[in-house]
């Protein structure tokens, strides 16, 4: 599915300020921490007495730890990882979308709130955006694109890519 509109040449495109500069510095992560998170990725629900047990530090120091990595924004939060097919979303696409410029934060509000959007990435090259959605069907990936993606009125050109088959990767041992 593609939709076109007259879209504005690459040069003119204003990079927008990011919106935690007033934030702090991270702080540099030592191997504890590093392997702290790999454990997390393989098994969020993982307890702080296994984290502490795998890593070799007591509990006190493995929950102060993913306690700082949470409250300085490392870890974003714990999540199931779905199989959507199985979740009654057989259809994936990536959406790539050209838009206006500077409408970032306005098409990122918007494409949050659609049903089944994944993932949404700002994104240099051919075109601006990069969206991940899971729906029912085809009928209902043609809706979104065609009624809620191509109706708003920053987004000048849309293309869609189906997902046939996709493989989540496991984070390095």
């Amino acid at each position: 599915m593609e939709g076109r509109r007259q879209a504005m040449p690459e040069e003119q495109m204003v990079p927008e300020a990011p919106e935690d500069e007033n934030r702090p510095p991270a702080r540099p992560l030592d191997p504890v921490d590093r392997s702290i998170l790999r454990m997390l990725q393989l098994d969020g629900r993982a307890s702080i007495r296994s984290v502490a047990e795998r890593v070799h530090v007591s509990r006190a120091n493995a929950y102060a730890r993913i306690n700082r990595l949470v409250e300085d924004g490392v870890i974003r939060g714990f999540t199931a990882r779905v199989d959507h097919e199985r979740a009654g979303q057989g259809a994936s696409a990536y959406i790539t979308l050209k838009i206006v410029q500077n409408s970032w934060r306005a098409v990122r509000e918007k494409l949050q709130a659609l049903p089944g959007a994944a993932h949404i990435a700002l994104v240099s090259g051919d075109f601006d955006v990069l969206l991940l959605v899971h729906t029912a069907d085809n009928r209902a990936l043609r809706e979104l694109v065609l009624t809620r993606i191509q109706a708003m009125p920053e987004v000048l050109s849309t293309r869609t890519l189906l997902v046939f088959e996709e493989t989540d990767l496991e984070p390095e041992p």
